[in-house]
């Protein structure tokens, strides 16, 4: 079960940051880059992932490893929908040093072939609400998702 109680933001006053890139990659394997610790580590490479693609399976990257439980990554973030080869979306923390840990929000990672060696790759991470410690979260993400496109693309321009 998805523990929904985690995300406060719902209804029309949500705010979303909007990414968008072009992989060298079809669709199916741009969509495989995501949902599986193979795939992950193929690109992103956290030094742990707990990644099991089901609805309410736990999506959770772990990258400081020298952390406490809790503050090493997105712990606790979850699948919550799919589909293959077209879309992926999951919940989402904030870093530990962020004011918001504790609050999800939540990224929908779509698809759309341009031909059969490109894809279209859209990320909307949304659920943000006002206020400043919402204005950090989201700050923080703007910076971050573009990183993350990068190594995505940075991965098929070199292999």
């Amino acid at each position: 079960m998805i523990d929904t109680d985690s995300i406060a933001g719902t209804g029309r006053d949500v705010r979303s940051l909007v990414k968008e890139t072009v992989v060298g990659a079809g669709p199916g394997d741009a969509w495989a880059a995501w949902v599986s610790s193979e795939g992950i580590a193929s690109w992103w490479n956290p030094p742990e992932t707990r990644i099991d693609l089901r609805i309410g399976g736990p999506f959770e990257l772990l990258f400081a490893m020298d952390e406490p439980e809790g503050r090493r990554g997105s712990e606790g973030c979850q699948y919550l929908a799919y589909v293959p080869g077209e879309m992926v979306a999951f919940t989402w923390n904030a870093p530990p040093h962020l004011a918001l840990r504790e609050t999800n929000t939540w990224v929908v990672v779509t698809f759309t072939e341009l031909n059969t060696a490109s894809t279209a790759v859209r990320l909307v991470h949304t659920g943000f609400l006002e206020g400043p410690a919402w204005d950090d979260y989201m700050g923080y993400f703007d910076r971050a998702w573009e990183y993350v496109l990068d190594l995505l693309c940075e991965h098929w321009s070199t292999t």
